[in-house]
């Protein structure tokens, strides 16, 4: 972690330069009608966790290759995500993924995540590639799925894991559970539709009830991959009916990569929010599928429109949901790649603010479409950066996280720390 005198010195070098930027930005935004110190109040409130497999290397079907320095253990990588906490005051959490994060003491994680200042997010269950704990050393298997499976006991030890989950995540102070299921076939008449989808439904029945007070489960739809044909929560409308199915505490979770090329994300945030059923997001981008890169880095007006439709949904503030970064970095150093999602979804969420809300509804009944989309691009044109920047520093982070990254030496320090060839664990 950077410490304050290394955080006070950074910002002491850049921050008449801000104080000149925020001052102009506040003048431009008050000639309409805008606070500028409101949104500066808005931005530091928010949090996006990290995931504990983010902060190693990803890697695709065809290779992996490792940065150096990578966390070996969960409590590197809560290491790490206080390091990137540290840096953006906006990284306060950090999401497990079971059995990739099994703790031995529960207890003792706990207290050494607050003692770095990090609390433990939504938990993520695995149950899409075979655990010993659970599949009995090869005589149960994920290979045909999971809660989907036509094995009864295959079922049960799906189940069995989640609940485990749960139990952990108790331990540890988190209060949600995520389900991503692979569940599907890659053949036609592999398997039978509706049988899978009930199994499923009856299984994510039973993990619910099992909820603690206050507790969510998040059901997190992905129209294929590793299930090609046909996955058995494909879409929105499906993971919606799981939630319904599930019960009341249920919840749909979007991954911003797990749609179809084209499809309209923000829509389908309207649609679930309508519902009363929008859970949470996994910021991330795409071009051509789940491609799991830099949140904002290729469709940055697609995450402007998402967080338009998130204002909307709380009545122009940012609704109390579960949100997460989840990124494969391939190339990049994974902090930085971390820092910059970060920083992508709290310019989305500045600008989103900025939008006279009474102006565009007026448009939109008035069918005036020109002018609808000059308030969109107006906001969203804005350099938000100075706001952002402020926002940060306030909160207790640096003005320019990338650089006081690169300037800490962190990375280096944790090759010679933990070994050029380590690899995180997990992945």
């Amino acid at each position: 972690m950077l410490t304050p005198d290394q955080v006070q010195a950074h910002n002491e070098a850049r921050q008449a330069d801000l104080e000149a930027d925020v001052e102009h930005l506040t003048a431009v935004l008050a000639r309409s009608g805008k606070s500028a110190a409101s949104v500066i109040d808005s931005l530091e409130a928010f949090s996006v966790a990290a995931p504990s497999w983010a902060v190693g290397s990803g890697g695709t079907r065809f290779g992996r290759f490792a940065i150096g320095g990578e966390p070996r253990t969960t409590e590197e990588k809560i290491d790490d995500v206080a390091t990137l906490n540290s840096l953006t005051a906006a990284n306060r959490s950090i999401s497990l993924h079971v059995p990739w994060d099994e703790p031995t003491d529960p207890a003792a994680l706990k207290q050494y995540a607050l003692s770095r200042g990090v609390r433990f997010a939504a938990m993520n269950s695995n149950t899409f590639q075979d655990n010993p704990s659970t599949t009995e050393n090869g005589r149960l298997t994920y290979k045909f799925g999971s809660l989907a499976n036509a094995d009864q006991a295959v079922r049960e030890a799906a189940i069995e894991h989640n609940l485990a989950v749960i139990d952990l995540g108790v331990k540890l102070g988190s209060d949600a559970l995520c389900i991503w299921l692979a569940d599907g076939f890659n053949h036609p008449g592999g398997a039978d539709h509706r049988r899978q989808f009930e199994r499923v439904a009856a299984g994510l029945k039973v993990i619910h009830d099992h909820l603690p007070s206050g507790w969510q489960l998040f059901t997190e739809h992905k129209p294929f991959e590793p299930a090609f044909f046909a996955t058995v929560n494909a879409d929105w409308g499906s993971s919606l009916l799981l939630a319904q199915a599930a019960g009341p505490k249920a919840n749909c979770l979007v991954d911003l990569g797990h749609h179809l090329p084209n499809a309209n994300i923000e829509q389908i945030v309207s649609r679930l929010a309508m519902a009363g059923r929008l859970g949470g997001f996994h910021f991330n981008d795409a071009k051509y599928a789940d491609d799991d890169v830099t949140t904002g880095s290729i469709k940055p007006f697609q995450l402007f429109l998402v967080f338009c439709e998130l204002l909307n949904a709380g009545d122009g503030s940012l609704p109390a949901l579960a949100y997460m970064i989840d990124q494969s970095h391939n190339l990049k150093d994974p902090l930085e790649d971390l820092i910059q999602s970060t920083e992508a979804a709290a310019l989305a969420y500045a600008q989103a603010l900025l939008i006279d809300r009474a102006a565009l509804r007026a448009a939109q009944d008035e069918n005036d479409a020109a002018l609808c989309q000059e308030l969109l691009q107006r906001a969203f044109r804005t350099d938000v950066r100075p706001l952002v920047a402020e926002a940060r520093r306030r909160a207790g982070g640096v003005i320019t996280p990338l650089e006081a990254y690169r300037e800490s030496g962190y990375r280096q320090a944790k090759i010679a720390e933990r070994g050029s060839d380590a690899v995180a664990s997990g992945l």
